[in-house]
């Protein structure tokens, strides 16, 4: 009895032995991830959300589609605490982050490390619409690789403002103001009364982002509307009215097409609308379905897939596509070969080589609908826009749009067996 009493004691003495290091090994293990893990996930986190390896796109699990896990991501290279601090990474610490994995090692190893301007942005807006933008730009040759992270800083916050203004079917139309199209009773006020008295266009205007090229632009853009956005060159002040092909209108209107392709970027169709347009009639319902762009023109040659036709970068409608994003590269970097023209003349010496090389859908809109000074419709109950173009400087355009407004609010006021008599007042500054 008592041989078996200690052999008893023997085993309940090795469990207990048994429970006591299995506790102080697990205890080990947990203190030893409290002290290291954060650190490094922390780190890693932060610095390499989306990362360039061997020329292909990989990103986190976070932006997986769902469907198949995102490849595994090599950590960051390292770089020197004086470094981090001149960039202003809060994620730099005391201590460096412990090696990685031997796979993840030689995975690292492999690819280059990235420059300062490939670095992602700290800015969640941002890093949210990446996620949407790798999965579009994966397997696509019109997309650099990192220009969405390299653009963050130039254009922070304006994913955020592009989602707020979208449409369910991910479309927002554009304009830009500076202050002396902003300023009260300017071209900015007519834009947005045009709206106001259209034809079902009110709703339309929800889905308006005015961008605003100077601070005063946007701090009354912000009294008359509740989607505006704050974009600006270093160096440049676009705050005044810009005198035809000066250098500071080159500046302006060339800056537009490089929001306009971030846009492109960032997953959402756009319909970018000079500010000096009347918005009579929706205008996309004269967009046809298989077109990567849709454009106004100066002079329509009655078929809207003939390339002669003069195209008005004033009002145009893009998806957004590897053909159109390379598109809106190329176009924005033929300037330095036409210097001392605007993108519009531009656009009209490099379409139809560009079109058939990238292989684009491009629509011409009828000037019966899509109307303008240079070329316009007699018939108002066509007319879905009207735009001051063909007419140069600022006070002309808010005389005669006036007098489009004014003629717009008669015809609605008639009966409707009266309005096919309804005509444009001309002569005008410039319209006749």
């Amino acid at each position: 009895m008592a041989s078996k009493l200690h052999v008893a004691g023997e085993a309940t003495g090795r469990q207990a032995a048994s429970f006591v290091l299995g506790s102080v090994a697990t205890l080990t293990v947990v203190l030893l991830f409290q002290y290291q893990m954060p650190e490094y996930s922390r780190s890693a986190a932060s610095r390499a959300p989306v990362q360039l390896i061997s020329g292909r796109w990989r990103d986190l699990p976070h932006c997986s589609n769902g469907t198949t896990p995102a490849p595994a991501l090599a950590p960051a290279p390292t770089e020197d605490r004086g470094a981090a601090a001149a960039r202003g990474d809060s994620n730099t610490t005391a201590k460096p982050p412990p090696p990685p994995p031997p796979a993840a090692a030689a995975a690292a190893a492999a690819s280059p490390p990235l420059a300062a301007d490939h670095l992602p942005s700290k800015d969640p807006e941002e890093e949210l619409l990446s996620c949407s933008a790798v999965h579009a730009a994966r397997g696509t040759d019109g997309y650099d690789g990192v220009v969405v992270w390299r653009q963050a800083g130039e254009f922070r916050g304006l994913a955020a403002a592009v989602a707020r203004a979208a449409t369910d079917d991910r479309t927002v139309i554009i304009t830009c103001v500076n202050h002396a199209f902003a300023a009260p009773n300017s071209l900015l006020d007519l834009f947005l009364e045009s709206f106001r008295v259209g034809d079902g266009t009110t709703e339309l205007l929800r889905h308006v982002l005015i961008v605003a090229m100077d601070p005063t632009a946007l701090a009354r853009c912000r009294e008359v509307h509740p989607h505006c956005y704050l974009y600006t060159m270093a160096g440049i002040d676009f705050t005044s009215e810009k005198f035809f092909l000066s250098k500071d209108y080159l500046e302006l209107v060339w800056s537009k097409l490089k929001l306009q392709r971030r846009i492109l970027q960032l997953g959402y169709n756009f319909l970018f609308t000079d500010v000096d347009i009347m918005w009579l009639r929706n205008p996309l319902k004269h967009v046809t379905v298989y077109a990567d762009m849709a454009i106004s023109s100066d002079v329509y040659m009655g078929d809207p897939d003939n390339m002669n036709s003069f195209p008005n970068t004033g009002f145009f409608y893009v998806k957004p596509n590897e053909r159109t994003i390379a598109m809106t590269k190329e176009w924005h970097e033929s300037r330095s070969r036409y210097p001392g023209m605007n993108e519009q003349p531009v656009f009209n010496r490099i379409k139809e080589e560009m079109v058939k090389r990238l292989r684009l859908k491009v629509q011409y809109l009828d000037t019966a609908y899509i109307a303008g000074f240079c070329s316009y419709g007699k018939d108002l109950g066509k007319v879905c826009t009207m735009h001051a173009n063909c007419c140069v400087g600022l006070a002309p355009k808010l005389r005669d749009l006036r007098t489009v407004l004014h003629d717009w609010n008669n015809y609605t006021r008639m009966p409707h067996w009266a309005r096919p008599a309804a005509k444009w007042t001309v002569p005008g500054a410039c319209i006749h």
